[in-house]
């Protein structure tokens, strides 16, 4: 196995086109490396600090990339599907249009990022910090979102069709226009929320949390309220045909509900 140097951290390190094949990246210092054109497919680069480094358009198919430092990196249209990123640190980077389909990114810190046309379809997103970030328009199409921070995401226009979302922590975040299509949202925080215009047909909301949510247009028919949290909701037009609102376990008085 080759062993490259790296122990000495060579910030701006050119590795253009470079055959990393094989090399020993464990640990690795490549802060500010330009690594355009290098072949990291089936690399160890857990724990390696990538900060920085120009990793554009690069294809890291199979790279062990656990607990990696990855801040402010540049993945725009980077290739990272099934890629391993658990616990992986991304405040920063820039991954719009990356392909993330089916990467594990577990616990992984994705604080604030520019998700915009990235593909995570089938990510397992368990844990994960998306607190502030922009997944506008994002497909989440089956991921696993379990135990998710999404404390003031913008989500507007996302595809959440099939996604489990239980026990999430929603407050604030922006859902405008969102496709919720049969997501099961059981226990979910979702205060404050704007779910303006978002169709939530045929949606599992039992225990809810939705305390000053905006609601209005929305398309809730047929789905699940039972024992929701409405207290000061606004649902100024909101679509109930055939919700269940049986709130018998919360009787909160209606007057504190905003219908007309």
């Amino acid at each position: 196995m080759c062993t490259l140097q790296v122990s000495e951290g060579p910030q701006g390190l050119d590795l253009q086109g470079a055959d990393l094949q094989g090399a020993d990246l464990q640990g690795a210092d490549l802060q500010g490396a330009d690594l355009q054109g290098a072949d990291l497919q089936g690399l160890d680069l857990q724990g390696a600090d990538l900060q920085g480094a120009d990793l554009q358009g690069l294809d890291l198919q199979g790279a062990d990339l656990q607990g990696a430092d990855l801040q402010g990196l540049d993945l725009q249209g980077a290739d990272l599907q099934g890629l391993d990123l658990q616990g992986a640190d991304l405040q920063g980077a820039d991954l719009q249009g990356a392909d993330l389909q089916g990467a594990d990114l577990q616990g992984a810190d994705l604080q604030g990022l520019d998700l915009q046309g990235a593909d995570l379809q089938g990510a397992d997103l368990q844990g994960a910090d998306l607190q502030g970030a922009d997944l506008q328009g994002l497909d989440l199409q089956g991921a696993d979102l379990q135990g998710l921070n999404l404390q003031g995401a913008d989500l507007q226009g996302a595809d959440l069709q099939g996604a489990d979302l239980q026990g999430l922590d929603l407050q604030g975040a922006d859902l405008q226009g969102a496709d919720l299509q049969g997501l099961n949202l059981q226990g979910a925080d979702l205060q404050g929320l704007n779910l303006q215009g978002a169709d939530l047909q045929g949606l599992n909301l039992q225990g809810a949390d939705l305390q000053g949510a905006d609601l209005q247009g929305l398309n809730l028919q047929g789905a699940d309220l039972q024992v929701l949290n409405l207290q000061g909701a606004d649902l100024q037009g909101a679509d109930l045909q055939g919700a269940d609102l049986d709130m018998k376990l919360k009787q909160p008085s209606k007057d504190r509900y905003t219908f007309h």
